[in-house]
């Protein structure tokens, strides 16, 4: 954190954290690193569970946070889309990319979205805005 000089917390160079906020905020679990497929399980089990994900259509969103490289985000990314693709959840739109990031942080965020009628299309659409 740059105005106070140091961390918010540590993790060991093992550990990673679930449910980390944006600007630091401690998750909800710290565990030893895992393959990304566990962490694309973990993270769609839990997400899914907010919501009913037996119908409708889906948009999924693999945010890096600043430090992650592209390529451990699309592994990432497709490993998650095989995990919905099991439970048939059906994704009609996903993003890959750095959107929302922070200084020096390393990880990822997953978002779904279940999607009500027209939303794929208006995420389909042409932008010039510099963030998509």
């Amino acid at each position: 954190m740059p105005a106070v000089g140091h961390p918010g917390f540590e993790l060991q160079d093992d550990e990673l954290e679930y449910g980390v906020g944006i600007h630091n905020e401690r998750g909800y679990a710290t565990e030893k690193l895992a393959p990304s497929k566990e962490m694309a399980t973990e993270l769609v089990e839990k997400i899914s569970k907010s919501f009913n994900t037996t119908s409708g259509k889906y948009a999924v969103l693999v945010n890096g946070l600043g430090a992650t490289p592209l390529m451990e985000q699309y592994i990432f990314a497709n490993d998650v889309l095989n995990k919905l693709a099991e439970k048939q959840i059906n994704v009609v739109f996903s993003k890959v990319g750095s959107f929302v990031t922070a200084i020096d942080m390393l990880g990822i965020s997953l978002t779904i979205t279940k999607l009500d009628d027209g939303w794929e299309e208006y995420l389909r659409q042409d932008t010039q805005a510099i963030a998509w």
